[in-house]
């Protein structure tokens, strides 16, 4: 398996993890380019988003929901914070896995550059 983020979910490759569940897993971003920034990474493999089917909707939500859960357990729901879904190299995606990054605790410019 060559995928970093299923080394991970499976257990190959150690992480900070916050939050998991049979659906998903979240941990703290390697490269934290805020105070919080967590990545929310589906246990299913799944390459970008250009891969996602209606079947995925009810994941993707979750996805979303647990960021939302995760910046108000880490006290940034009130001030602000950012998720974002990066689709492609172009995008800025580095691992073909589809992960939603989660970042606050600091202010963001628009747009994002």
């Amino acid at each position: 398996m060559s995928c970093l983020f299923c080394r991970i979910i499976a257990g190959e490759i150690p992480a900070s993890k916050v939050y998991e569940d049979d659906r998903i897993i979240a941990f703290n971003d390697i490269n934290p380019q805020a105070p919080l920034h967590v990545l929310i990474v589906p246990r299913e493999h799944v390459a970008t988003l250009n891969d996602l089917s209606a079947a995925h909707d009810g994941l993707v939500g979750e996805m979303v929901r647990r960021a939302a859960a995760l910046a108000k357990e880490r006290g940034y729901a009130e001030s602000g914070f950012r998720t974002v879904f990066n689709c492609h190299e172009g995008a800025g995606q580095s691992v073909f896995h589809i992960h939603l990054h989660v970042l606050g605790g600091r202010r963001f410019s628009w747009p994002p550059g």
